[in-house]
């Protein structure tokens, strides 16, 4: 190897050390202006690695371009150093999308008791990041193909048959591109959110992940649920969280036709008082059924997430059992053969009461809050329309 190569590689690796130690000089004042902004904090401490290496491969390309002939090796090289070069611009422009979108979804927290607007902004902030860095990587890959000069002269070609190619390109991957758009309108069309709890394909759980092309369900035990984009676009399905978290849910018990109701609705009001899981928006029993042999009781509860709820109804159900069990055995479900003697430790007959009015009676009738869900699911009571109408007739 002649002496003018050994000059030349000991002048890159000098100007290669130089710049290592720029870009830790750097990284040092960065560090002291960060301390009180975490943006540049973040940055400092992600870009760290990519910077010194642009410094770097920048420096030895310089000094490589501006040395004498040193032998047929330095074009090669000089090309690789310039695709070195672009790869480490995309990566630090792809650093910095990752440190503005972590500093976005710092202000959305979603450990709050109302975070729908959090939770939405953090799914479409999470496809934007993924997008971005495939756009960066996309825009890296073509510049370093532009770099040869086949590759500049077959994009005339390309371009001039990109109609051909993208119907091909697109009866080929159709599949893949109906759920990449239909991931982006998930994102923004807010009908899920991550942490969403939604029941797909009878099962029931919350949004993990969201993606451009598939979305991952945490099912209730610890299973996860893959399913395309398209689905949550062109399926039915239920989101329990679209509006809110608090929820109602239903209890219901077949028990015999000598079941004191009255009783069991003081049961049901003992169980709920001062229980946490209760929100004490609704607490209903009612019946629902009377066929056969035995009457069915419905009672509707509410809380204030469905993980809740589901714990509500088990201890009311369990509740509900252990007081037939203990003070109405006879109220068990059986059944009945015609006879007119009086079932073993059944009550005398009593004259039967009407139905009650109580407020633990019904759900759409009585209290304030009963008549304003019935005007959310069928508009104003009859006595409130009766209301208005000498108002209107006065009012012409």
């Amino acid at each position: 190897m002649p002496t003018t190569t050994w000059q030349v590689l000991l002048l890159l690796a000098g100007g290669a050390l130089a710049a290592w130690l720029v870009g830790i000089a750097l990284g040092a004042l960065v560090g002291r202006l960060a301390r009180r902004s975490p943006a540049l904090t973040e940055l400092s401490r992600r870009g760290r690695t990519p910077l010194r290496l642009l410094l770097v491969v920048a420096a030895v390309t310089v000094l490589l371009d501006a040395a004498p002939a040193v032998g047929d090796w330095r074009d090669p090289v000089v090309r690789t150093l310039g695709l070195a070069l672009i790869a480490t611009v995309g990566w630090l422009m792809a650093v910095a999308v990752f440190v503005a979108f972590d500093l976005v979804l710092r202000r959305y927290d979603v450990d709050v008791v109302d975070n729908r607007h959090a939770r939405r902004v953090r799914t479409q902030v999470s496809l934007l990041r993924r997008l971005s860095v495939v756009l960066i990587g996309v825009l890296a890959a073509a510049a370093m193909l532009l770099t040869f000069p086949s590759a500049r002269a077959a994009g005339a070609s390309i371009l001039a048959s990109a109609g051909v190619i993208s119907i091909v390109a697109g009866l080929a991957a159709q599949t893949s591109l109906a759920n990449v758009f239909a991931g982006l309108q998930l994102a923004f069309t807010d009908a899920i959110r991550v942490d969403d709890v939604v029941v797909v394909e009878e099962e029931w759980g919350r949004i993990e992940e969201i993606t451009l092309t598939y979305v991952v369900v945490h099912i209730w035990d610890d299973r996860r649920m893959v399913l395309p984009s398209t689905y949550f676009t062109t399926t039915p399905f239920e989101n329990w969280t679209r509006t809110g978290s608090a929820v109602l849910g239903a209890v219901e018990i077949d028990v015999d036709w000598a079941v004191p109701f009255e009783e069991m609705r003081g049961e049901l009001a003992r169980l709920l008082d001062g229980n946490p899981l209760w929100d004490e928006r609704v607490g209903v029993l009612q019946v629902t059924d009377a066929v056969g042999s035995v009457v069915r009781v419905r009672a509707l509860v509410s809380a204030k997430d469905a993980g809740t709820l589901f714990d509500l109804r088990c201890h009311v159900r369990e509740g509900l059992v252990v007081w037939l069990q203990r003070d109405h055995g006879y109220g068990l479900p059986r059944v009945r053969f015609e006879n007119n003697a009086p079932a073993a430790g059944a009550p005398p007959a009593q004259p039967v009461a009407p139905p009650s009015d109580g407020e633990g009676s019904a759900l759409f009738t009585g209290g304030g809050d009963a008549r304003e869900r019935q005007r959310a699911f069928s508009g104003p009571a009859d006595d409130e329309r009766a209301g208005r109408l000498p108002e209107a007739a006065a009012a012409r």
